[in-house]
């Protein structure tokens, strides 16, 4: 794990650098910034475990830190470092969930342990999120399998029927398409426009485009509706798109079929 110390007192926290067995604790590599702006440089380009963070410095106080690490989102555990036992400081500490207070001076052997705590803590915490990721992934793998198995056990037929319903219940759908039905069936999606096919003797694109044009016929036949209206509700949000395909389909625009009375 990496630690980040932030002190301005340059002379104790490179010796604690040299002189504490990190390793030992478990740490790996150890980062050193003398203000709270080098401290976020070094948050915002290296991963950081742990901070190591002196309360009251010239300028910002360590508060003012892992406040910007908090509202960062940056999953850091922190221990903050004090001269001075003051309560205001330990009580915003513990409502930004900074559970390791040291009242200096502590020695290298007591701010090794408590770092080393924190390690055991968040390793523990690490592995239980990775449990719950994978439990979440199995679970996620065992509802897809029997999605799947369900499918496959479906005649050709029946899958075409509830292809041809969900296409009737989503067409307001801009993004309505052949891979969006074989993503949502799982089924391979030349597989899936093959059998529709067979079925209905028209494939998946051109049946979707036939059942929006014929609600869009339908709807302009209603004065309370716009054109536009009409396209947006039939998953045209390009006007000008729409009439061109309607169009090609009826022989006139939109507003001349409604002119014409929807004949």
């Amino acid at each position: 794990m990496n630690l980040l110390m932030v002190n301005d007192a340059e002379i104790t926290v490179n010796a604690m650098k040299d002189e504490i067995d990190w390793a030992f604790y478990k740490i790996d590599k150890v980062f050193i910034a003398y203000n709270v702006a080098e401290g976020q440089e070094i948050i915002a380009r290296h991963t950081i475990d742990i901070l190591l963070c002196d309360i009251e410095m010239p300028g910002e106080y360590g508060i003012t830190l892992i406040r910007w690490i908090r509202e960062n989102n940056y999953d850091i555990d922190c221990i903050l470092l004090t001269c001075h036992a003051e309560f205001a400081y330990a009580k915003e500490a513990i409502t930004l969930n900074c559970q390791d207070y040291l009242l200096l001076p502590a020695s290298y052997e007591t701010i090794g342990k408590t770092v080393k705590n924190v390690v055991q803590r968040r390793e523990i915490r690490l592995q239980n999120t990775r449990l719950q990721e994978y439990g979440k992934s199995w679970l996620k793998s065992r509802e897809d399998r029997v999605h799947i198995d369900e499918t496959l056990s479906k005649s050709p037929k029946e899958v075409v029927e509830e292809c041809t319903a969900y296409i009737l219940q989503n067409l307001n759908n801009e993004t309505l398409s052949v891979n969006e039905l074989a993503a949502h069936f799982y089924l391979n999606p030349i597989y899936l426009n093959r059998i529709f096919k067979k079925e209905k003797n028209i494939s998946i694109s051109q049946f979707i485009i036939q059942e929006k044009m014929s609600l869009a016929a339908s709807l302009l036949k209603n004065p309370a509706s716009s054109a536009v209206a009409v396209a947006n509700q039939v998953g045209y949000p390009n006007y000008s798109y729409f009439s061109t395909i309607f169009k090609k389909y009826y022989g006139c625009t939109p507003s001349q079929y409604r002119e014409q009375g929807g004949e």
